[in-house]
């Protein structure tokens, strides 16, 4: 039997391992209703998803003028203490990824979840899911401190040095994800069932999946794209 050709396999969260736009919308309207603000439909907030729950706020807040400063910390704390007890109500891991990170684990690789959540936070709901047991480590967007989230190169580069080294793959459903790994020289896969903020085929991922069957046999032959 061939070797498989990675040997780490690193996952953006929200919109790629997991479906928790139910849970997040649900947090966002909690904190606008705070502050007297109209809630918004789930479709509206998926595409705010991805940078953080700090900048899915503030997206939010600017569709209606904003907010001061001093308003937003508090209703940012708000945000997250709500969340923080409602993180796994509707949040799911999408169609066939467990069975995908099963059969990448019995070829052998390690696997790491690379998201610009907090890393407390992204912790929390896998453990709510009772999947954390499955990934080696896991990288917040506050892991590597201020400035250094994807896009960035830093926390790929740093879940290959936690791995040990090798050769590795990424995950993901954002420009942002698909950056970071371009950035870290790695190939990229983007999932069509995200909450990309373009188009997936504008993405400049190297293959694309539209169901996680696709992905042990896509990682299995290489990707060469």
């Amino acid at each position: 039997m061939d070797k498989f050709p990675y040997n780490i396999v690193g996952f953006d969260l929200d919109g790629t391992l997991v479906d928790s736009s139910g849970d997040l919308a649900a947090a966002v309207n909690h904190a606008l209703i705070q502050v007297g603000r109209k809630p918004f439909p789930i479709d509206e907030i998926k595409p705010m998803i991805g940078r953080g729950a700090r900048n899915m706020l503030n997206r939010a807040l600017a569709h209606e003028g904003g907010i001061s400063d001093e308003e937003f910390k508090p209703l940012f704390k708000e945000l997250i203490a709500f969340y923080e007890v409602n993180i796994a109500v509707h949040t799911r891991p999408f169609p066939g990824c467990i069975n995908a990170l099963d059969a990448l684990a019995n070829n052998g690789c390690k696997l790491v979840v690379v998201t610009n959540k907090l890393e407390s936070l992204a912790r929390k709901v896998l453990d709510e899911l009772d999947i954390l047991n499955r990934f080696e480590t896991v990288i917040g967007g506050d892991t590597m401190g201020p400035g250094n989230s994807k896009p960035s190169a830093m926390p790929i580069h740093e879940m290959i040095a936690r791995c040990g080294g090798g050769s590795a793959a990424f995950v993901g459903d954002t420009s942002d994800d698909v950056g970071a790994a371009r950035a870290a020289g790695i190939k990229v896969v983007a999932t069509s069932f995200g909450y990309n903020d373009k188009p997936t085929a504008e993405l400049g991922a190297d293959a694309i999946i539209d169901h996680y069957d696709e992905l042990v046999p896509l990682l299995g032959r290489g990707i060469t794209a």
